[in-house]
């Protein structure tokens, strides 16, 4: 450090703050810092350092599904925000199993870890295990999904709204008989759910028995579950799915089937991931802005390492967005 503080003419404690992102240190005096630091290959001691801050410098993040590109997107906006302030991000899949994604935050808490950015498979209503994180004073994040009655930080997108967003825009389409192929009995499963509800109340719909097929949030599972809808009777004129992947094998499904999308059925998913536009038919979605969730949470994150003493707990929505596509756009009269 001393020779980076001769180099820029500054002093050694100077260099060692603005290493350690100190607030009292200018963001072009920090930049310079860095930059000669990496010229010069330094690399801190990060054990030392740890010794005296009382950090390690890194995040946990735990997630249901690093294979579903809204969370692999989420994953490398939490990355970008943290990285500049010194931190690494420790990722953990639960693979949306609520046991699985409590051995990873205990073991992430054990590893002591700074602070934990969650998003949980835990069942609704059940704040056990947040409040025993809460409880060890460790920062932590909702991210995705909301749990009502836990005093923690969360940024999410409403997932009411995208369900509204959703099923409002196959009612506009002129379809009468609209499913849903909802998800699981998370927050997140249960909010589209209610958004479903509440459209087709106010247009004076009705989802007769078997339109309202439970799936998880595979492609797979959501080509069965479509199967199983088309053999339910009267087939539906329009079809809001739990998620992108869940519309992609209900489309599947309805090609196969011999029917026409949107000419028969139309199709909204929500994600807008990645290839949702370069399908056998480009899907109609509504976008969740993954980014900028990653982006809010690590931000969020890095206030409540730095300055807890002055931080309540904040809940961020990011406003969810309809992206129109041609799994719709005929029968909405824009083609």
């Amino acid at each position: 450090m001393k020779d980076i503080a001769g180099e820029l003419g500054i002093s050694v404690v100077t260099v060692s703050r603005a290493l350690k992102d100190h607030p009292d240190i200018g963001t072009e005096t920090k930049k310079r810092v860095r930059e000669m630091a990496a010229k010069a290959g330094y690399r801190p001691n990060l054990l030392a350092r740890g010794l005296v801050t009382r950090r390690t410098y890194v995040i946990g993040l735990v997630i249901p599904d690093l294979g579903h590109s809204f969370f692999a997107e989420i994953c490398r906006a939490v990355e970008r925000q943290v990285f500049p302030h010194g931190y690494h991000v420790l990722i953990a899949n639960s693979d949306e199993r609520a046991d699985v994604e409590k051995e990873h935050v205990e073991s992430l808490i054990a590893r002591q870890v700074d602070g934990v950015i969650l998003a949980s498979s835990q069942p609704p209503g059940d704040t056990a295990f947040f409040e025993s994180v809460r409880e060890r004073n460790v920062p932590l994040v909702m991210i995705d999904r909301w749990y009502p009655g836990i005093e923690t930080s969360y940024v999410g997108v409403d997932d009411e709204r995208i369900g509204v967003l959703a099923t409002e825009h196959l009612a506009d389409c002129g379809c009468r008989r609209i499913a849903h192929l909802r998800g699981q009995e998370i927050p997140p499963g249960e909010g589209r759910l209610r958004g479903y509800q509440e459209v087709l109340k106010r247009h004076g719909l009705k989802a007769p028995d078997g339109y309202v097929q439970r799936t998880d949030a595979s492609d797979a599972a959501g080509r069965q579950a479509m199967e199983r809808l088309l053999e339910t009777g009267p087939p539906p004129d329009g079809v809001f799915c739990y998620n992108d992947a869940v519309a992609i094998g209900a489309m599947n499904a309805i090609l196969d089937a011999g029917l026409r999308i949107p000419e028969d059925i139309a199709l909204a998913g929500a994600g807008n991931v990645r290839h949702s536009g370069s399908l056998r038919v480009p899907l109609t979605t509504v976008d969740q802005q993954s980014a900028l969730v990653g982006e809010r949470s690590g931000e969020l994150m890095m206030k409540l390492i730095l300055e807890p003493e002055d931080l309540e707990p904040e809940r961020i929505l990011i406003p969810p967005r309809l992206i129109v596509r041609q799994s719709s756009l005929t029968r909405a009269g824009l083609g």
